[in-house]
């Protein structure tokens, strides 16, 4: 398996739901941007699964080793690469900011899965597992940088899916919802509308195992997204959403 952003818990929570139920790799690649951090959890698999794994860095923020990544081979990619930046009242004009978001959540990421993809239809097997976002539904106030790369990111997952179908290879788009994680660390997150990294692990294993096309962590998040995709743009323009 191979997985990108190994240190976002979702990601770790995925590999111990997979290794939990069963599964098994020959070694579980773990893509990293800081693979110190990322030690601690190969160890952890190690004694607690008896499962091998292979730290590899990769920041997507500076030189992109492709000769390394173009040796991983595995029919199983699971990609929680994400940066949500600042908020929009202190990044909107914030040119690093802004940026980075877009390189992080799309422009730079894309190459590294079609690396992966082409290598998946060349074998005619495999499955991509990818976390986009709900932010990526519909522009709002509060996040429209973060999500004009996630809507990016859920239109290429959605053509990748259509072009890879007849070659055999399962795109798998997971829109969470909020999450506890580092990364919404100090937000005011409803409890009600926010998973753990454990419960988003269980529902995105279970996607995966059924070959859904797009899962959202909490079923709740689908119905929220139908009605604001709907509010009608004179109206949808004066919320402050």
């Amino acid at each position: 398996m191979i997985i990108l952003g190994s240190n976002s818990e979702v990601a770790q929570a995925f590999v111990e739901e997979c290794l939990a139920k069963g599964e098994k790799f020959q070694t579980i690649y773990l893509l990293s941007s800081n693979p110190e951090t990322t030690e601690k959890f190969a160890g952890h698999i190690q004694v607690k699964f008896f499962q091998h794994s292979e730290i590899i860095p990769l920041d997507l923020m500076n030189d992109i080793d492709y000769k390394t990544l173009e040796t991983i081979n595995s029919d199983v990619l699971f990609c929680a690469t994400g940066y949500l930046g600042l908020g929009t009242e202190e990044g909107l004009y914030d040119d690093e900011n802004t940026e980075r978001i877009i390189d992080v959540n799309y422009a730079k990421l894309v190459p590294v899965l079609n690396l992966f993809a082409k290598k998946m239809e060349s074998k005619r097997a495999g499955t991509m597992i990818v976390l986009s976002s709900v932010a990526g539904e519909r522009g709002r106030q509060s996040n429209f940088i973060y999500g004009s790369a996630k809507a990016a990111l859920t239109a290429y997952l959605s053509g990748l899916r259509n072009y890879l179908f007849d070659k055999k290879v399962h795109v798998l788009t997971v829109k969470p919802g909020f999450m506890d994680t580092k990364m919404t660390e100090g937000l005011p997150l409803n409890p009600a509308l926010t998973a753990s990294p454990k419960k988003a692990a269980e529902g995105i294993y279970k996607a995966f195992k059924n070959k859904k096309n797009v899962a959202y962590v909490l079923p709740i998040w689908a119905i929220i997204m139908l009605i604001i995709r709907n509010i009608p743009e004179f109206i949808f323009k004066k919320l402050k959403l």
